[in-house]
């Protein structure tokens, strides 16, 4: 900076004057390391300087208030931040002589987030207050911090006692001295009426009594005069009245003078009216949010009233609203009630937009998001219906509506483009002011100082899009181009004649000049305007210069811009801006500046006509939004704020018109947003690159192509032709105004034309910005990028110009159609979007095989085809209507075959061409309808090049009108050729929903169900397989009533193998039956637990009864196998209770003997003969006594009743399981099909389920668990064993054993080892997933197994049932398997084994022989081959079994276990008689050296043979017999490897050596379950090691377990 330095303005310390230009440092020392701050714009005063950062805050230096620092040390030497405008986005600052401005973005929902402030930073007070009234509470929020107002010695001197005794301020708040007016005061005597007079002359000159040349005298500030509230007569007689009230009216007189005098008759109104007259008159007046203003004449005027002569009220004079004042009053009691006025009148000029409900909604918008110090104020709601008042706080209202608030628009104008497109230049701004005021420059309305910047109320909503300050005047610039001033008007400044003046106010410029640039100097102000021509026109307001008194020219030539510097003429002033007649020959002028006495204009070259053309284009964008701007506030507004509307329109058109008119003020605000930014791309960088109607010409093609749709819709429904009527009350007969603003040019139109062609006419602007870019195109090179830009976006404007054209005709063309339809059709039929295509009404097209005198008229539309009779009409919606042209052959007739969802019927054209134009024309619009442009378009007969045929597949929605299934059901989804086909949902009026596959019109696939249950008031739920419509296939049903069936369907019901789960455990009667049903019914075989009474049946049942043989177990331990009739024990039954004691015989029910029977007891001696009576209950027998003789024959002994003779034989059990996974396998009985299509269809199951899982789980990934009914079997879910892991999402190693599934092994040629090995490795894949035939057949097998043993079922007499189970289980799967691999050879036949084996622990028998000796070969078996699949997931079950059957011998053994393991190695050995040459000598000691070994000493314990015994006890953790035996083949290679190390040499056992070594090593290793072990490889172990290396080793662990038991230790 350089210059004078008195005041510190040049930031430098210690100098007067700086004469050359030197850096200042703006550094924000609140961040650590200090940081330089990035200035963008810079301003000077006569004693500051403000810089604008780049992050948009102000910094100042130098001295004065002007600063707006919180501080009384001038001058500032550096550059501080001014914290009042911290947080906020300033776009512009501005320095007058003594004031500064600051243009600033208005907050929005980006600025929400800020942590509210609750205490005034700079004097501590709490920044809002609650008052509680009688009925109401007034949370306010208008505080006022003091340090805001400059107060001089004189005015702290100045007391006004009468007045502060009327006036108590609020306790929150210290009272303020009143600046009083130096007026001379009145005459006590005069008269009021007089006083009020002479005021109102006043104000209507918008001057005031004092001349602001003498700025010793104080500003009194008036309202300005307004045509708003046209009796003012009414509002002088009122005020009249209320001085005539008042007593304290002399005593203010004298004290305060001139103003004052009315303030305490406001005072004495208020205290003498009981329930707060004022307060609930201008909540009134402030309205409800979002309603019209209600109230009475009499509020509106005394708000007048208040408006009028109270705009600064001495005691909160300035407050925070910027003009609004505060009238504190005393009520009745204590507290005191602030009353504020939002819209002060002086603001309005009769010109300005008036409707009250537009600027609260800004208002609102922008004080909903005003930060904690910041708020403006509060806002009322008043509910008219009641006394009950509530003054809510913005602050609260944004708490309460945080998500909402850019949403508050309280009428469809308040809408705007939304901001969030930052590229466009904001429209919502606020002025504010701060520093020196004697003449009024700050514009608050009074003559007082500010320390601190305040908000300009009067300008908001006003769009000011610059602000310019003078030595003591101030200029706004709005983006309708018009100019507010305000401050000194000595010289005629201000372009208007207020002298001087407190608050913005118009300039006069004359009509049509459109302003865009300002300047003030120290008494002139210079303004760029548009004129007639493109070429831009200077004014010029204020001081004239006389000739010679200053330098004459000076030119100062750029690059390519000129300088031009122009002298003052002529003295004296201007009364209103006048035209610089010269200004024509600088040119293209693209900013003006004015400093001092002088005037700069920067004029640019128009190379290549470019700057012409900018020019141009912001000139038309800024004419554009002033026209839309009159269209808005002359003709929407009024129209939209009429009384009559929504009698006249209806409620549908009512609402059309209001989005119509939200839409326009949309493309009005987007309009003037553009304009902004193109006067700025004038005004700073003039290139092509920063027009944003190239970079987002989207945002313009949008908005104009959404306001023309609803425009097309209001224009189709008749809006036009209804809004005759009420624009005719309103415009009166001579419509001159809208006549001129819709550019019509016909001799007297319609009122309804006249509305067209102005709601129409923003349209046209489209071809303008065509023609202005290609204008601009031009002066580029063709091979230019900015030619290809602006070319592109000329095209794309031109093209939506003409579609809007077409869109247009297609609305008029439906408008007039729907004149000429019948009346009450077109009630039904008219929609705002629809628009009509063509129509048969001149026999074009007719229906065939129709009756003689039927009438028939097609008529399509955009969205559909309606069919028209004499009375009716039907309407087939085209997104569901598919037509085919019929082959004309020989028959001479031109047909079109039209097919709906519910009908097909065939049209028959006049003509080939009658016939190819609705083909075309039906196809077209269905594409339409199907692209989603259906509801927009209706271009007739356009866009031939198009594709004719729409999809035949399509998602549609359609509701079912037939009577049938699917009457009045409403199916959303795919379709194919008038049929659901493909995903869908199905929903009819009673609440069935059905959601899945469809397959030509059926359901089919997989598919979920909903049916409400009346009675219960729940829903059945079903998900699972469906065909042809009905459920079919595997699913879940969850009843209603708690029941749920999970498992095999047939035509929609229960019918293959299933579970069925009744109640909860703690239900009445909780239940559970697994097994065969045959069309909804149990029949065959199945188990039911009865959990209440702790019963399980296994047996045969029919029609839902027990009925054939069957086992039923207690948990009494009861068993009983025989005979049901009826679902009772009926006929000849076994029955064994828990002691032994059996009973054989006949039975009459539930364990209720009658008849012949044998009842055995456990000791041997048994009753023969006839029984009656119920089991436990006391029987009623007739017959003999048996005790055999202990030396009886043995016939006599075989008393022992055999179970198992009276139960359900093992390969009759679970057929249905077996018989599904056949029919999956495509065989209609086991074994009887084809190999190939087994596989195919093998392949098909996995690819389609892995598909459908991974569909199901992308689209219903919330949905957990839903997939298990799909592939997981019908398990008992209170049992669920299974070792897979979580079905939702495939791992990746699911996937990729499925891929290898998927892969068909060679399953055709002879088996070699290679490929037995390969088929072993396949099924254990295919038995672990659920997909695949084999593992869903596996799994419900694990389920059903698991089901009938576990719980009651674990029974010890249900062994040998248990073991035969298994063994059928493994012959019926070896028999699937066979299938599939057909040359596997029978059970028990051989494989020829290579020379070269391949080693396969699996397999039993691999390693009983050195490699090199010669084998027959492998013997093939399904234990080998399926028992490791299978044994291992029904282990638990079935060994628990065992241990039950083996429990008394297993506790003989373990007493013998324990007793002998008492007792050290050494004296074991010998009792157990081992030879002494095999007793380990030394063994390995527990901590070794190198090899040492530890001597075995008489109590050595647990050492001897000690890793045979680890070995041994491997057995527990085994699954199958063979992994057991291999065990049991370990443990004798230990015992024989430690022996060998012993007697240094190789050694051959004799059974006699062995087997008390043996022995010794089955005690010690203290196996707890031997005996199940022992018989569960007895029972299941492959026949074809019974005899070899296993079986004599098997036997030698037998016979030691029958040993252990009988030792006898002496």
């Amino acid at each position: 900076m350089w210059g004078d330095n008195g005041s510190g303005q040049c930031g430098l310390l210690g100098l007067s004057t700086v004469p050359n230009p030197t850096p200042v440092a703006v550094v924000d020392s609140d961040t650590s390391p200090p940081q330089t701050v990035p200035v963008l714009e810079l301003a000077c005063g006569e004693q500051h300087t403000l810089a604008l950062s780049v992050q948009r805050e102000v910094w100042t230096w130098g001295s004065g208030c002007q600063l707006g620092l919180n501080t009384a040390i001038f001058p500032v030497w550096k550059p501080q931040k001014v914290e009042h405008l911290a947080g906020r986005y300033v776009l512009q600052v501005a320095c007058g002589a003594s004031h500064s401005l600051a243009l600033v973005r208005c907050l929005g929902p980006q600025d929400i987030h800020r942590p509210p402030v609750d205490k005034c930073r700079q004097c501590n007070q709490l920044l809002y207050t609650m008052t509680d009234k009688e009925d109401h509470v007034i949370i306010s929020d208008s505080h006022y911090c003091p340090l805001g107002v400059e107060l001089t010695e004189d005015e702290g001197r100045l007391e006004a006692p009468a007045l502060t005794q009327g006036l108590k301020t609020s306790p929150s708040e210290p009272d303020l001295p009143s600046h009083t007016s130096t007026s001379p005061a009145p005459d006590p005597s005069s008269d009021p009426s007089q006083d009020l007079e002479r005021d109102e002359s006043v104000s209507a000159n918008g001057g005031q009594p004092a001349s602001d040349s003498d700025p010793s005298k104080g500003g009194v500030v008036l309202g300005a005069k307004s045509s708003l509230y046209p009796d003012e007569q009414a509002v002088k007689d009122y005020l009249k009245k209320l001085s005539d009230n008042t007593q304290t009216e002399h005593t203010a007189k004298a004290t305060a003078g001139g103003l004052h005098t009315l303030l305490p008759s406001v005072g004495g109104l208020t205290s003498s009216t009981p329930s707060s007259a004022i307060n609930n008159l201008v909540a009134s007046c402030a309205s409800a949010v979002g309603e019209r203003v209600a109230s009475t004449y009499e509020a509106l005027s005394l708000k007048k009233m208040m408006n009028f002569y109270l705009p600064s009220g001495p005691a909160r004079s300035g407050g925070p609203a910027g003009l609004a004042s505060v009238v504190p009053c005393v009520l009745g009691d204590n507290t005191t009630e602030r009353v504020r006025q939002e819209d002060s009148l002086q603001a309005k000029k009769s010109s300005s937009t008036g409707d009250i409900r537009e600027e609260e909604a800004e208002g609102l918008r922008r004080r909903l998001s005003l930060p904690g110090l910041l708020s403006q104020g509060r806002y009322a709601v008043h509910l008219l219906s009641s006394s009950y008042t509530l003054l809510l706080s913005p602050r609260l209202l944004r708490k309460a509506g945080r998500p909402r608030t850019r949403a508050v628009a309280l009428t469809p104008l308040g809408g705007a483009v939304p901001e969030a497109q930052e590229v466009f230049p904001t429209l919502q701004t606020e002025v504010w002011s701060w520093g020196h005021c004697e003449h009024g420059q700050l514009g608050h309305g009074d003559s007082l100082a500010r320390l601190q910047p305040l908000c300009i109320k009067s300008l908001n909503n006003k769009e000011v899009v610059r602000v310019a300050a003078g030595a003591h005047h101030s200029l706004a610039l709005t983006a309708q181009s018009q100019v507010f001033s305000w401050g000194s008007n000595s010289c005629g400044q201000l372009g208007h004649m207020e002298s001087p003046s407190t608050i913005p106010r118009l300039a006069k410029m004359s009509e049509g000049i459109r302003v865009w640039d300002v300047s003030a100097g120290e008494r002139h102000t210079l303004l760029l305007a548009d004129g007639d021509c493109i070429q831009p026109i200077i004014y010029y307001s204020g001081q004239q210069v006389k000739e010679g008194t200053e330098d004459s020219q000076a030119k100062q030539p750029g690059q390519q811009e000129e300088g031009e510097e122009e002298e003052q003429r002529a003295g004296g002033y201007t009364q209103q801006p006048v035209l610089l007649p010269f200004c024509m020959n600088l040119r293209y002028v693209s900013s003006v500046f004015a400093g001092g006495q002088r005037c700069v204009a920067l004029s640019d070259r128009n190379v290549m006509g470019f700057i012409a053309s900018l020019h141009e284009l912001a000139s038309a964008e800024r004419k554009f939004y002033c026209k839309l701007s009159n269209i808005k506030t002359q003709i929407v507004r009024p129209l939209l704020e009429l009384e009559s509307l929504s009698s006249a329109l209806g409620q549908v058109s009512l609402g059309l018109l209001q989005t119509l008119a939200g839409r326009f003020s949309l493309l009005c605000h987007l309009t003037g947003q553009h304009a902004a930014s193109l006067t700025a791309n004038l005004r700073r960088s003039r290139d092509v690159k920063s027009l944003l109607v190239l970079d987002h010409a989207s945002i313009f093609l949008d908005s104009y192509l959404e306001y023309c749709c609803i425009l097309g819709n209001f224009h189709v429904m008749g809006g036009f032709q209804t809004l005759t009527k009420p624009s005719l009350d309103l415009f009166g007969k001579s419509p001159e105004q809208l006549q001129r603003l819709s550019e019509c040019s016909e001799e007297n139109p319609a009122m309804a034309d006249l509305l067209v062609a102005l709601f129409y006419l923003p349209t046209r602007h489209l071809h303008e910005y065509g023609r202005l870019l290609l204008k601009l195109a031009t002066c580029f090179e063709v091979c230019s990028s900015e030619y290809q830009r602006l070319q592109d976006s000329c095209s794309k404007f031109e093209a939506l110009a003409l579609q809007l054209k077409r869109k247009k005709k297609d609305a008029e063309y439906t408008f007039h159609f729907w004149k000429s339809f019948p009346g009450k059709m077109t009630d039904s039929l008219r929609k705002p979007h629809r628009r009509l295509i063509c129509e048969s009404s001149n026999k074009a097209l007719t229906l065939q095989n129709a009756g003689r005198f039927s009438v028939n008229w097609f008529i399509l539309f955009n969205d559909t085809l309606v069919h028209a009779q004499f009375s009716t009409h039907h309407v087939f919606p085209l997104a569901t209507l598919w037509v085919e042209p019929i082959p004309e052959e020989n028959t001479g007739l031109y047909g079109l075959k039209v097919i709906t969802p519910e009908e097909t019927f065939t049209l028959l054209a006049s003509s080939p061409m009658e016939k190819a134009k609705w083909l075309r024309s039906i196809n077209q619009a269905v594409d339409q309808v199907l692209s989603g442009a259906g509801q927009d378009s209706a271009s007739t007969n356009s866009g031939s090049g198009q594709k004719l045929e729409p999809p035949i597949s399509r998602t549609a929605p359609y509701t079912f009108y037939k009577d049938g299934r699917l009457k009045e059901a409403t199916y959303e989804g795919r379709w194919l050729t008038g049929k659901p086909n493909g995903r869908g949902v199905l929903k009819w009026p009673d609440g069935r929903i059905y959601t899945g596959a469809f397959k030509n019109g059926l359901e089919d696939g997989f598919g979920e169900f909903i049916a409400p249950n009346k009675t219960l008031n729940k829903n059945d739920h079903y998900q699972g397989h469906w065909k042809d419509g009905k459920m079919h296939g595997l699913g879940t049903y969850r009843y209603a009533s708690g029941e749920v069936y999970d498992g095999s369907f047939q035509d929609s019901m229960r019918h293959g193998h299933g579970m069925l789960r009744s109640g909860k455990l703690n239900t009445s009667s909780p239940s559970v039956f697994i097994g065969q049903w045959l069309q909804d019914k149990k029949t065959g075989y199945g188990v039911f637990d009865d959990i209440t009474k702790g019963e399980k049946y296994m047996g045969m049942w029919q029609d839902h009864l027990r009925q054939g043989t069957g086992v039923v177990v207690t948990q009494f331990g009861l068993y009983y196998e025989g005979a049901f009739k009826d679902n009772k024990m009926m006929g000849t039954g076994v029955l064994v209770s828990e002691d032994d004691t059996t009973y054989e015989g006949e039975f009459s029910d539930d364990w209720t003997l009658n008849g012949k029977g044998v009842l055995t007891m456990a000791n041997g001696d048994y009753l023969e003969g006839s029984f009656n009576g119920e089991w436990g209950s006391g029987l009623k027998v007739v017959g003999s006594y048996f005790k055999p003789h202990l030396f009886d024959t043995d016939k006599d002994k075989t008393r022992a009743v055999k179970l198992g003779r009276l139960c359900v034989s093992a390969e009759d059990k679970w057929q249905a399981v077996f018989e599904e996974c056949w029919t999956q396998l495509g065989c209609e009985a086991p074994g009887r099909g084809e190999n190939w299509k087994a596989w195919e269809n093998i392949a098909v199951a996995l690819t389609t389920s892995r598909r459908h899982i991974q569909d199901r789980y992308a689209c219903t990934r919330a949905k957990q668990g839903v997939l298990n009914s799909y592939y997981r079997d019908l398990q008992c879910l209170m049992f669920v064993f299974c070792v897979r892991s979580s079905p939702e999402v495939l791992s990746r190693s699911h996937s990729r054993t499925l891929e290898s599934l998927e892969v068909i092994p060679q399953h055709v040629g002879p088996i070699t080892m290679e490929r037995y090995h390969t088929i072993r490795l396949y099924l254990i894949k295919a038995c672990d997933t659920p997909l695949h035939p084999l593992g869903r057949l596996v799994e419900t097998l694990v389920a059903v197994y698991r089901m009938t043993y576990v719980g009651v079922g674990a029974n010890r007499r249900l062994l040998p049932q248990a073991v035969n189970e298994i063994k059928s289980y493994l012959s019926r799967i070896y028999q699937i398997v066979r299938f599939l691999f057909p040359d596997l050879p029978e059970e028990g036949g051989l494989i020829p084994e290579p020379t070269t084996t391949l080693q396969d622990k699996k397999e039993p028998g691999s390693t009983d022989a050195p490699l090199e000796s010669p084998k027959p070969g492998r013997v093939v078996s399904s234990s080998a081959l399926l028992l490791p699949v299978l044994l291992p997931r029904l282990y638990p079950p079935l060994f628990t079994l065992y241990a039950l059957d083996k429990e008394k011998e297993d506790d003989v053994y373990w007493d013998c276990v324990l007793r002998l393991n008492k007792q050290p190695d050494l004296a074991l050995l010998a009792f157990l008689g081992v030879q002494q040459k095999f007793w380990p000598v030394s063994i390995p000691a527990s901590k070794p050296a190198l090899g040492e070994k530890q001597q075995v000493l008489s109590s050595t314990k647990d050492a001897c043979f000690a890793s045979a015994v680890e070995t041994l006890q491997q057995i527990s953790t085994t699954f199958t017999p063979s992994d057991k035996l291999q065990v049991i083949q370990l443990t004798f290679e230990e015992i024989t490897q430690e022996v060998q190390s012993l007697l240094k040499q190789d050694f051959l056992w004799s059974m006699d050596d062995l087997f008390p070594v043996f022995l010794y090593v089955v005690l010690r290793a203290r196996i707890r379950n031997l005996g199940s072990e022992v018989s569960l490889i007895e029972d299941l172990m492959d026949p074809c090691v019974q005899h070899g290396e296993h079986g004599i080793m098997f036997t030698t662990l037998k016979a030691c377990y029958y040993q252990i038991q009988h030792e006898k230790i002496t």
